[in-house]
């Protein structure tokens, strides 16, 4: 029995390291250090409030998910409980020396203390569940809702609303990752002689790039509705129950790209991306969906692998505006990184971690 636990296990690890070793850069060996005192972990002199939350609370996500994935695959109770704690404290204890070799990082040993309390609390959560029934109600649910073999679209759907929170150029634009691709060809190609004709091609025009059409922007927002729909219905079985998929997705994108403006521009703005043209667009995504309720999932993985196409082709077309690079460069300078780095990958990668799986899945039928 394959679980979704384990693909989200991976994606919250991956938020970890990316969390804990940002920005990957200035390496170097603790001056004066001698190699046995590395795994040698000191304690704070100062404590924040908030990072002593923070800390115990970023783990028992990664706990939780790796008691849970044992435990659906067939392992005892003990044994689940044991994997958890130790993903968590070992995952901790690895992030902690390697930042020792990161100058503006600051090791601690009580942040793997915090850090291994809160993988521990998440696993124990984890076991009650198992425990109370909680975990036979949750896969009797999920039976009659989606077909099997299907936890890595459950898990692309989870994390959706979290890819929504990284700034995008047009509300539910996911995917932009052609200029930082770009970009960063372009950095790796600048010293090299022989492929400056390439780096240049691959340096940005000066010319400012047109805006989308009202009519391009309102289909690139409809896809962006509709993608994570079609996605869910590849997933489920035919039928009334897709109508509850449709509807959680809609309220998932008014609620994530709403708390994505206050983030990147204040409370007082929440609402400014609900737009008539937004709206309408999201209206028309709604009504396709609730049309395709009987489609048999086959049809609807081939309709959703043209969407996410299409909403990719359309966002590579969005122009960088002002406010949006902002926002974007207070994103990749660390405001949210800590936080929120997560969203910042799924909301490059996303559309192309769907198509992927529904690639692979239609190879296995």
């Amino acid at each position: 029995m394959r679980s979704s636990a384990v693909p989200l296990a991976w994606a919250w690890a991956g938020l970890i390291v990316y969390a804990s070793l940002f920005p990957f850069e200035g390496w170097r060996w603790p001056p004066g250090m001698p190699v046995w005192q590395l795994p040698r972990l000191p304690w704070p002199q100062y404590f924040i409030p908030f990072d002593i939350t923070g800390n115990l609370l970023a783990y028992a996500p990664l706990g939780a998910l790796g008691t849970l994935a044992p435990l659906r695959h067939g392992r005892g109770p003990l044994a689940a409980l044991a994997l958890g704690v130790l993903l968590g404290a070992g995952l901790s204890y690895a992030m902690e020396v390697t930042q020792q070799m990161l100058p503006p990082r600051v090791p601690s040993l009580l942040d793997w203390v915090l850090n291994t309390a809160g993988a521990t609390l998440g696993a124990l959560l984890a076991w009650a569940a198992q425990a109370l029934g909680g975990l036979r109600r949750w896969q009797a649910a999920r039976d009659r809702w989606l077909e099997h073999g299907n936890a890595g679209a459950l898990a692309l759907l989870v994390l959706w609303p979290v890819a929504l929170l990284f700034p995008t150029p047009v509300p539910l634009g996911l995917g932009q990752v052609g200029e930082v691709l770009r970009d960063g060809l372009a950095g790796l190609l600048a010293d090299v002689p022989w492929a400056q004709p390439v780096a240049d091609w691959l340096v940005p025009s000066l010319a400012a790039q047109p805006a989308l059409s009202p009519q391009a922007e309102a289909m690139a927002v409809m896809l962006g509705l509709l993608s994570p729909c079609l996605l869910a219905f590849a997933a489920a079985r035919p039928g009334w129950r897709r109508l509850g998929l449709a509807l959680g997705a809609a309220v998932m994108a008014v609620g994530a790209t709403t708390l994505s403006t206050v983030l990147n521009f204040g409370p007082d703005h929440a609402l400014a991306w609900r737009t008539p043209g937004t709206l309408a667009a999201m209206g028309v995504a709604l009504m396709l969906a609730l049309a395709g309720l009987w489609l048999r999932p086959r049809t609807a993985g081939a309709l959703a692998l043209v969407a996410l196409s299409g909403l990719v082709v359309l966002v590579h077309g969005a122009p960088t505006d002002p406010y949006f690079a902002d926002s974007l460069q207070g994103w990749e300078q660390g405001r949210f990184v800590r936080f929120h780095g997560v969203a910042q990958w799924l909301g490059w990668l996303w559309p192309y971690a769907a198509m992927v799986w529904l690639l692979a899945r239609a190879g296995r039928r």
